[in-house]
């Protein structure tokens, strides 16, 4: 027996917008990361260096080739400030 084609509309729909869903999320992916592949599994050491990227270039993603650091990284603050309870 076969399928009856009143059947075929709805499911060229739902796999249609599976696909659109689906390269939307590529898209605005490849678009929060500068037209880069998205990291993933990021460690301490990662997220530290995205850190430095964005005080040296204003990107989290953007690396930069200059020998000397640009004016006023010196004075940022790059460690953090741990907060104990004594």
């Amino acid at each position: 027996m076969g399928v009856p084609f009143e059947a075929l509309l709805p499911y060229a729909i739902i796999t249609g917008m599976f696909g659109v869903t689906g390269a939307g999320l590529y898209v605005v992916k490849r678009f929060a990361n500068d037209g880069k592949k998205p990291r993933w599994n990021r460690d301490l050491w990662d997220r530290q260096m995205m850190e430095r990227d964005l005080r040296i270039t204003g990107s989290l993603r953007g690396q930069s080739s200059n020998h000397q650091a640009p004016p006023g990284f010196d004075v940022s603050k790059p460690w953090k400030v741990e907060k104990r309870i004594f």
